[in-house]
């Protein structure tokens, strides 16, 4: 079967005046089957942005091919737009002086849907998203909850089979996040092909079937989320308290050992990525007579600073 979503050597590249070309995307290769919910994590400036735009036919790849139910970007845009819905966050594609109907009849009419059939689907649509009591009111008066739902509708107008959800509950309550996401499984026992860019690993790992990570235009990796689980529980930490600077030099040189740090609050931080590792660490501090000591396991969080790096990451809990 044709996959949902198939990108090969896809680059992007970007003309800055008076500076030499900036690429964006560097030979990214990512294929998504049907009926996957696929989630695409990395800081600002990653590249997730332009490769939903490419994806959506906004952007033009600058080499490589990319394909949305085998249907080539390039080559046969309308096709693709047919297939693929977007759902931005915020208020970008909302009219605030409109009713939610109003939207929701504005976009049907876009697709070229007929009056009854526009009627019936933008009922359709409005009950499933949890707005039809709210239909007549004006969207300037909405929650950030309602406006996110709205736009999800929005998305579904023309029935595609995949569908982009770029960071969908960023400055959502707890509560409307959560609401957000059951729609969201909803839409994966329908079969429908799910790409969700976010900064959760939470919510990544709550919703999808596999994560990749992006950086500096790279894609670093690509598991499910249970592997980037077991790759957390081969990594330990040992925070340790009065460690003298020799020890700390050695503790360094051991094989298995990421990182030596000092946090803010003084404490020798040392990260590792076996349990042999973390053994041999324990052993050097203790026989350095060092008594406040504790081990412990990274978050996933922490994990994924450690796979994308410290480029001025937002990660939410």
């Amino acid at each position: 079967m044709t996959a949902a979503i198939a990108v090969q050597g896809l680059t992007r590249s970007y003309a800055v005046k008076g500076k030499p070309e900036f690429l964006a995307l560097k030979g990214i290769d990512l294929t998504i089957p049907r009926g996957e919910v696929h989630a695409l994590l990395g800081p600002n400036g990653a590249g997730k942005t332009t490769l939903c735009r490419i994806l959506s036919t906004v952007l033009l790849p600058t080499s490589g091919t990319v394909t949305v139910m085998g249907h080539d970007v390039v080559a046969e845009t309308e096709r693709v737009k047919g297939c693929l819905g977007v759902v931005f966050g915020g208020d970008r594609g909302l009219y605030n002086r409109l009713s939610a109907r109003e939207n929701l009849n504005f976009w049907a009419s876009l697709h070229g849907l007929r009056r009854a059939e526009r009627r019936r689907r933008v009922d359709e649509l409005l009950d499933r998203v949890g707005l039809a009591h709210r239909a007549g009111e004006r969207v300037q008066g909405f929650s950030r909850g309602m406006k996110q739902r709205l736009h999800l509708a929005r998305g579904l107008v023309a029935d595609p089979g995949v569908l982009i959800l770029d960071e969908p509950t960023v400055g959502m309550d707890p509560v409307a996040a959560r609401d957000f996401r059951d729609l969201v499984r909803e839409l994966r026992a329908d079969g429908r092909t799910i790409l969700m860019t976010t900064h959760d690993m939470a919510e990544a790992a709550a919703l999808s079937d596999r994560v990749s990570f992006i950086d500096d235009g790279v894609l670093a990796l690509t598991e499910s989320p249970d592997t980037v689980g077991d790759i957390v529980s081969s990594r330990e930490r040992v925070d340790a308290r009065g460690v003298p600077d020799d020890v700390r030099e050695r503790l360094a040189g051991i094989a298995g050992v990421a990182s030596v740090s000092r946090t803010p609050a003084g404490v020798l931080r040392i990260e590792t990525e076996h349990s042999g590792a973390t053994r041999e660490v324990m052993m050097a501090i203790v026989a350095a007579g060092v008594t406040d000591v504790s081990r412990s396991r990274p978050s996933l969080e922490e994990v994924y600073l450690h796979l994308i790096g410290r480029r001025g990451m937002a990660v939410g809990g």
